[in-house]
């Protein structure tokens, strides 16, 4: 146990003991002290609850409280990994509980109450629509060039298991977010203005452009998709789609009646890119082209 801790531990027992406080517990566990001065404004005759105050104390305890849901996925062995649901402060009944307690003489304990938050993917829904595959694309790398590699796997790995309900857009740049340092992007080649030159994501034009060929072979609307300057070494003339951040997108509505599943994987040289739904899905498939037999990405 570092000293910090120790000392929040030790400052947070000193509070529990004082007269009239307030002790907030979660799990029957202490996590936060206030008391009628802390949250009252400076008047010296009238208890007025200060709501700036109040709303801080409840920003604070939010914070601390808050679990994200998870949806659930499907892992690499095609197994379900169930959903896991969130929690955060139920700002309503902990305002009354306040308030309770504000004007009420005498100390007092608080369990922090709690709201549910439900995943957008649960188990059951990951079952229906993970039974008809209705469009998918391959493409080639080369394997041997680590920072590309690196950048295509982070990229596949952000699209992976997402789930597009009925009427909603795909983004990839919003889904997959800005392409960093941080979020453990690598410098590699990027074509710009038709010339070549390095910058961090380098690669991931090829996880956008497979999955646009697997979006379109499933019939799906494309809404936004440019090419590059230049032609690529993964897929036919005119068959990729680039992506910069705060540039090009690729964006595709879902315009079917079911759900749609995105499953994402790199293996060795290869990027599979699967569309899936439910088995009640009527659906438009397109035929899309392939590389010649035998073409790879130069060495």
């Amino acid at each position: 146990m570092n000293f910090s801790w120790t000392l929040g531990l030790i400052i947070l027992s000193q509070q529990v003991i004082m007269p009239g406080s307030l002790v907030i517990t979660n799990n029957s566990v202490p996590i936060s002290v206030a008391n009628r001065t802390t949250l009252s404004m400076h008047l010296p005759t009238l208890p007025i609850l200060d709501t700036k105050k109040l709303k801080k104390f409840m920003d604070d305890i939010d914070q601390h409280v808050t679990k994200n849901p998870k949806n659930a996925i499907i892992d690499k062995n095609g197994n379900i990994i169930p959903e896991q649901i969130g929690y955060r402060l139920s700002r309503e009944v902990f305002t009354e509980n306040i308030f309770s307690y504000y004007f009420n003489n005498g100390s007092s304990t608080l369990e922090v109450p709690l709201l549910a938050i439900y995943p957008r993917v649960d188990s059951e829904l990951l079952g229906n629509i993970r039974d008809e595959k209705i469009g998918e694309y391959v493409t080639f790398f080369n394997s041997n060039n680590k920072e590309r590699k690196n950048n295509i796997y982070l990229a596949a790995k952000a699209i992976n298991n997402y789930v597009l309900f009925p009427g909603e857009i795909f983004s990839f740049n919003k889904v997959v977010g800005e392409r960093t340092a941080g979020k453990g992007y690598m410098p590699a080649t990027v074509i710009v203005n038709g010339e070549f030159s390095e910058d961090f994501g380098g690669g991931i034009c090829q996880v956008s452009s497979t999955l646009f060929n697997a979006v379109d072979n499933a019939g799906l609307k494309v809404v936004q998709r440019n090419s590059h300057s230049r032609e690529v070494s993964y897929v036919p003339p005119k068959r990729d789609a680039t992506v910069s951040w705060n540039g090009p997108d690729l964006i595709f509505k879902n315009d079917y009646n079911q759900p749609i599943l995105i499953l994402t994987k790199s293996i060795e040289n290869k990027l599979i890119t699967e569309i899936y739904s439910s088995d009640v899905i009527t659906y438009s498939p397109k035929k899309v082209p392939y590389l010649p037999y035998g073409i790879h990405p130069p060495k």
